[in-house]
């Protein structure tokens, strides 16, 4: 396990660095929890998620609701070694200054976790619409996490410091 070097544990981080699917759970109209699976990218301090920005609910959920949980639970979308589970409960915004290309300030992120985004980039004049995409920040507050992944006890509890 490395030492952190965020805002989360270090167990928590090394899964972000591994996860190529997290859930995004976000609060419907009605109340009710909604999950999307997305790629989880961290930056030490908040996690990000993109959204293509044509009929999405998620978008809409999050500005009428921020509070959301990012789940890191399935050992194929996170294949972490050794494995673990992770609840981060936080609060997120959605970021849309500039739909066309203000999501590019994470390809470093991206490209480290999924080097194939450069051939969508490459060809995102074919794909416009998936390329029109708003950024989700997520600001995490409180981490639930089960070494092992082992669910059925009860988990460590990180109450998180406010970031500045």
């Amino acid at each position: 396990m490395n030492e952190s070097r965020g805002v989360l544990p270090a167990p928590v981080e090394d899964l972000l660095d591994v996860a190529l699917v997290a859930e995004l759970t976000v609060i419907s109209e009605t109340g009710r929890p909604v999950t999307y699976p997305l790629i989880p990218l961290y930056d030490g301090q908040h996690i990000f998620m993109t959204s293509a920005v044509l009929f999405s609910r998620k978008l809409r959920h999050i500005k009428a609701n921020p509070k959301v949980a990012v789940a890191l639970t399935d050992p194929v979308g996170v294949p972490a070694e050794p494995f673990a589970r992770a609840t981060i409960q936080g609060d997120a915004t959605v970021i849309e200054d500039d739909l066309h290309a203000g999501w590019e300030t994470l390809l470093p992120l991206w490209r480290a976790k999924e080097p194939v985004i450069d051939s969508f980039v490459k060809k995102r004049f074919g794909i416009p619409l998936f390329f029109e995409r708003s950024i989700i920040q997520i600001r995490p507050r409180r981490v639930l996490y089960w070494e092992g992944g082992a669910t059925a006890t009860a988990p460590q509890v990180f109450e998180l410091a406010e970031l500045g």
